[in-house]
């Protein structure tokens, strides 16, 4: 049962949208249905301010609004090529040029973390630099000259962001009541994931960690890199990494930079992305143009680790055998591997699901970005989606809200990228890894000893029935002998 505060926050983002003309903006009215087109029309009579392009009146409601809308702004910012280059540029302030906090109350937050005065932990603070939804940073330097950027969270954040949440939930909740056509796009569980992730942000120390371990993740790569966590400056609501090198993307002077190569540049952002999800099973989750710096002649560096992004084995291998088949423009084999990940329910036809594949992949296979129109091709696959009744997946939510984000931001560095080109690489390693024969006999000997060891400790394990103990002993090695041969003969038809 949603509170009654939770029903008024609703009903008031409503208005606050209403208000300034960003929830049916007149701009779009030659794009809606007759209905819409009349809402939108009596919604306007109670407009306040309509100043402004769509993209500078929505950005100063999601500002109004908090970080859940703050953070959907974020993600829209970086489709310029399907809401338009203004709008997702009006956009852009939300990613790291909202108003600061004062400084004294940065200052006092890192003494109560800390333990200790900032003039103990840093030689030098200042001002902040950036300020985001829920945190800004400030540039200090470090006893031994070390330059670093100190992550404060804003005050009362999490008490908003809880709000934000319950608001959230209500809204998944009337949608699953109010709309059923919807309910196929898991509305509750896209709700419960976005929290999840919002409340894991909001422990700076589970940020850092984060940090350090896509660090590691990134080395064996090279394709981006991430700075360093100063430990003793890490508290629940504090965070301090070594200072990112080159400029913040979100600066139209970071892509003019001398030196610079754009295409490699986009080429590293999708390939980063891909090795980490594809490779290790983790990603990084939030990479808009705010939290990547760039340095010539193609070096990439995230910051903001709060939203952190987990694969399992199956769902990377079928990522793989999905991506593996678009490259090769398998369609049948990548419809089959939808199937037989559940993504489509098994009562419609593989053949039919595959030629609706190839309806949106061959008009975009092999063109470059600023020649295919995303936002047709986006409208194609929802209407796919309805017609095979898929629904969401909430295991792949950040994964595929970060695609969207990492293909968006990459279009922009370059205009001409191909995404297909850029992925082939990582896919391939992937796959001539993961799904050669040599990598088939060591999956299998694993699973042949998991097994073992299972059967092992059934066969030292007390029967209830207290058979006579040589017994015990001989039935387990002839179950243990029965495995092994029964190994080696579907080993060799695997591998024939």
């Amino acid at each position: 049962m949603a509170s009654l505060g939770a029903v008024a926050r609703l009903l008031g983002a409503g208005w606050i949208l209403v208000r300034n003309d960003a929830l049916l903006p007149r701009e779009i009215e030659g794009y809606l249905s007759p209905p819409a087109r009349f809402t939108g029309r009596v919604l306007r009579v109670f407009a306040r301010r309509r100043d402004g392009r769509p993209g500078e009146r929505l950005g100063r409601a999601c500002e109004a609004l908090g970080p859940v809308a703050i953070k959907l702004g974020q993600l829209l910012s970086t489709r310029a090529d399907i809401f338009g280059r203004s709008f997702a540029e009006d956009l852009g302030r939300l990613k790291d040029r909202l108003d600061p906090f004062p400084d004294a109350v940065a200052r006092a937050t890192i003494a109560a973390e800390l333990g200790r005065p900032v003039e103990a932990v840093f030689a030098t603070f200042e001002p902040p630099v950036g300020a985001a939804s829920l945190a800004q940073a400030h540039p200090a330097t470090l006893a031994d000259g070390r330059r670093v950027a100190v992550k404060v969270l804003r005050p009362g954040i999490e008490r908003r962001v809880a709000a934000d949440a319950e608001v959230l939930a209500l809204a998944a909740r009337l949608i699953v009541a109010l709309a059923p056509p919807l309910r196929r796009l898991e509305p509750q569980k896209f709700a419960a994931t976005v929290i999840r992730a919002a409340e894991l942000e909001l422990d700076l120390r589970m940020e850092a960690a984060g940090a350090d371990e896509l660090a590691e993740v990134m080395a064996r790569d090279g394709y981006m890199t991430a700075p360093q966590v100063v430990w003793e400056g890490v508290g629940k609501r504090v965070l301090t990494l070594t200072w990112a090198d080159g400029l913040p993307l979100s600066e139209d002077r970071a892509l003019e930079q001398p030196g610079l190569d754009r295409k490699a540049l986009a080429d590293n952002l999708t390939r980063a992305f891909l090795a980490q999800a594809l490779d290790h099973g983790v990603f990084h989750a939030d990479l808009h143009e705010g939290n990547l710096f760039v340095a010539a002649p193609a070096k990439l560096q995230a910051v903001d680790y709060g939203i952190m992004g987990r694969l399992g084995p199956m769902e990377r291998r079928y990522l793989a055998e999905i991506l593996w088949g678009f490259l090769r423009r398998d369609y049948m084999a990548v419809a089959q591997v939808h199937f037989d990940a559940g993504y489509v329910p098994a009562r419609h036809s593989v053949a039919a699901f595959a030629q609706a594949l190839r309806a949106v992949g061959e008009p975009v296979f092999g063109r470059v970005a600023n020649a295919v129109a995303m936002s047709r091709v986006l409208s194609q696959l929802f209407e796919i989606t309805a017609l095979f009744e898929m629904h969401l997946r909430p295991e792949l939510v950040l994964l595929q809200k970060t695609m969207v984000t990492v293909e968006g931001v990459a279009r922009r560095i370059d205009p001409e990228h191909d995404i297909w080109a850029a992925s082939e690489p990582v896919v391939r390693r992937w796959i001539a890894r993961e799904l050669s024969p040599a990598a088939r006999i060591r999956r299998f000997a694993g699973e042949a000893q998991t097994a073992l060891a299972a059967i092992a400790r059934l066969a030292e394990a007390p029967p209830p029935a207290s058979p006579p103990p040589e017994t015990t002993g001989r039935l387990g090695w002839f179950a243990a002998g029965a495995l092994i041969a029964g190994a080696a003969f579907l080993a060799a038809i695997w591998l024939i």
